[in-house]
């Protein structure tokens, strides 16, 4: 049984008893959809996504958070949401895939198994404090890790298969637009 299935039943069971309308169905429905597709989805996305006013979003995703239909992480400035087969660590991969820079800098790794910072900071193209302040983000996230070589740091995905395995799962809803090169690049592999 799926979950929106579930969710279904129960507002059908509650329209049938005049406490639910068939458009609450259908804007929960349309909430639901957008995240299983775009999990790691922020709120305004969702809002620019079905054109859905902040409020009535807010009402809508605190009712489908409350009765387990989505995960919602909320960090100072940002709230993003999952379907709630998501495990803990895959949404850390997730967040990660979804923020350009991280993402630039797993692609740039992807391609080339290995690199040190200052080869990072050239393919990332973002300034070294950037770079500095998101490849320790992926680090404490256990995505990168470090290796001294000939008395150079050089940093590699972690866990390489666990990332192609969830871009494969994901992909192209997980990427945004802009990052699809990352996928032509496992097929390369």
């Amino acid at each position: 049984m799926d979950i929106f299935g579930n969710l279904t039943n129960h507002y059908i069971e509650d329209s049938a008893n005049g406490n639910k309308s068939n458009l609450k169905l259908d804007r929960s429905h349309q909430i639901v959809k957008i995240i299983e597709k775009n999990p790691g989805i922020k709120f305004r996305e969702i809002m620019r996504e079905i054109g859905m006013k902040n409020g009535v979003l807010g009402y809508y995703a605190n009712k489908l958070e409350k009765e387990g239909v989505v995960k919602v992480e909320r960090r100072p400035g940002q709230t993003r949401f999952f379907p709630p087969s998501v495990s803990d660590s895959d949404i850390l991969i997730i967040k990660n895939l979804r923020q350009e820079t991280p993402r630039q800098i797993l692609t740039s790794l992807l391609r080339n198994e290995m690199l040190s910072f200052s080869e990072l900071v050239k393919n990332v193209k973002k300034s070294p404090a950037t770079v500095s302040l998101y490849l320790t983000q992926l680090k404490n996230d256990g995505m990168v890790e470090s290796s001294l070589i000939n008395l150079k740091r050089y940093h590699k995905i972690k866990n390489i298969e666990k990332l192609q395995m969830m871009i494969n799962k994901y992909h192209p809803t997980l990427i945004e637009r802009s990052a699809d090169r990352l996928a032509d690049t496992f097929s390369s592999l």
